[in-house]
């Protein structure tokens, strides 16, 4: 079992990595991209200490260089759960599941609005690992929400699965190919049914599934883990970087605004060092 487990790829998630290691602590860092995607697209960032007009990819070069020179190396997966396990918690990604003693949520803003009645639907026809769940569905009818062309990979393995999927890309230049896919250019605004979920609706018309997959890199806190107490898309947290869960702290754009780097470092450094002080009062 690791003392911590990091979520996330950003600034946050570096700096939080980094200060584990110098406190001697075992942990496993997860994120979907090596080092924040959406950090290195930004042109230029002028106010970060000490490295004027550094562009985003100058900038994730450097943290993720600091990170190996440390012999730090993020495992790229996608967690889709976090499960509080008597003390301790578990984090569900892809096939694997990993324990940790405590949890530091770095996992940055979810990019896509959610879907009216989505949280619903967890684990009753709401799914987000196409390789954990998709083998319940071979043969079926699901949608696939996929929000960014990195899942495209995930969506055709989906499609080929099953029976018939509609395919529902949020962005241009997509290229799913699968002849049980039927490509659907329009965003989903509601689910709904009983016990499962029966419909996926848009502005006008609606269609009939088993399931859905939602292709997203980040998922909203609530989702994440049930009973995390959030404020809109943020993670409530004090000036000690904890939630309101015993052993769950968050740092970065997840805990509010501003949105700045800087920012993001030093809650990293904060909830990296309020794990230690949780971990030395609950040996």
């Amino acid at each position: 079992m690791y003392d911590c487990a990091i979520i996330g790829g950003g600034p946050a998630g570096v700096s939080a990595a980094l200060n584990l290691k110098l406190l001697g602590k075992n942990f496993i860092w997860l994120s979907t991209h090596a080092v924040s995607h959406k950090a290195a697209l930004a042109e230029k960032i002028k106010n970060y200490p000490g490295l004027p007009d550094v562009s985003g990819d100058g900038l994730v070069r450097a943290l993720l260089s600091h990170a190996q020179a440390m012999g730090i190396n993020p495992v790229e997966k996608f967690v889709s759960g976090v499960y509080d396990t008597d003390g301790s918690f578990t984090l569900t990604a892809g096939n694997d599941n990993y324990e940790a003693r405590t949890v530091i949520l770095c996992a940055g803003v979810q990019s896509s609005a959610g879907i009216e009645g989505e949280e619903g639907f967890v684990g009753r026809g709401v799914s987000y690992c196409a390789t954990c769940d998709g083998f319940l569905y071979k043969g079926k009818t699901i949608a696939v929400l996929c929000t960014d062309k990195s899942f495209e990979h995930e969506a055709e393995y989906l499609c080929d699965l099953a029976g018939k999927a509609y395919v529902m890309p949020l962005y241009a230049d997509y290229k799913i190919i699968s002849p049980n896919a039927e490509v659907i250019l329009k965003k989903p605004s509601r689910l709904s049914g009983g016990m499962r979920l029966e419909k996926v609706w848009f502005k006008d018309d609606s269609v009939s599934v088993d399931g859905m997959f939602i292709l997203r890199g980040a998922l909203a806190p609530s989702t994440l883990v049930r009973g995390l107490e959030t404020d809109g898309a943020h993670v409530v947290v004090d000036r000690a970087c904890r939630t309101n869960i015993a052993g769950i702290f968050a740092a970065g754009d997840c805990t509010g605004r501003p949105y700045q780097y800087a920012k993001s470092v030093g809650e990293g450094n904060v909830a990296a060092h309020s794990v230690v002080q949780f971990l030395a009062e609950n040996k």
